[in-house]
């Protein structure tokens, strides 16, 4: 009961809540870096392999994203989506996981495992390929669901052979989340 009156009261994804969210607001004067930051619900996936507008967005109540971009090419970003229920959010997680499994070329796959962060996860990993040999480019997320709520942490850049330590700060941001999340989640 109490759950779903907390849950009831947080309609959106609060400013600040993010881990990245004071680094975001402060001024760079380097013109090769930025942050954006959006609370609209409707905010694409950050980890939307077959870039559908669609994907992750029935059942959705509010988003967070924040997205870091340094020029030439390096990139993160840190979203936080509710949606009415765990099993909307389980479903936006299955409808990801078909897409990494659908969607790609010869030049740049998309692979998947599942992981043992939350009540369920996902690692994603992008990654170009020149001549069947992994080339240098690629973004490696990781995807937790956590009651009515999907946490996404990626990384992009100048990555070469997929590794597991690749995941290693997307890990860490996680597991803080995590730790967070039950209070504007139906935990």
């Amino acid at each position: 009961m109490i759950t779903a009156l907390l849950l009831a009261a947080a309609v959106a994804v609060p400013n600040n809540f993010l881990l990245y969210e004071k680094a975001a607001a402060k001024k760079d004067a380097n013109p090769e870096t930025s942050w954006s930051a959006s609370g609209r619900r409707t905010a694409p996936l950050v980890v939307n392999p077959c870039q559908k507008a669609g994907l992750g967005q029935r059942g959705r109540t509010s988003a967070r994203t924040l997205i870091y971009t340094a020029v030439p090419d390096y990139a993160k970003s840190e979203q936080v989506v509710l949606y009415r229920s765990a099993a909307a959010a389980g479903k936006a997680l299955r409808d990801l996981r078909a897409a990494v499994k659908s969607c790609g070329t010869s030049g740049y796959r998309y692979s998947s495992a599942s992981i043992t962060l939350g009540d369920t996860g996902l690692s994603v990993t992008g990654q170009a390929y020149q001549g069947g040999k992994p080339a240098i480019g690629g973004e490696r997320a990781i995807v937790t669901r956590r009651a009515n709520a999907l946490i996404l942490y990626t990384v992009s850049g100048e990555w070469s052979k997929p590794a597991k330590a690749d995941f290693r700060q997307q890990t860490k941001d996680t597991r803080r989340m995590l730790a967070k999340i039950c209070a504007i989640a139906g935990c």
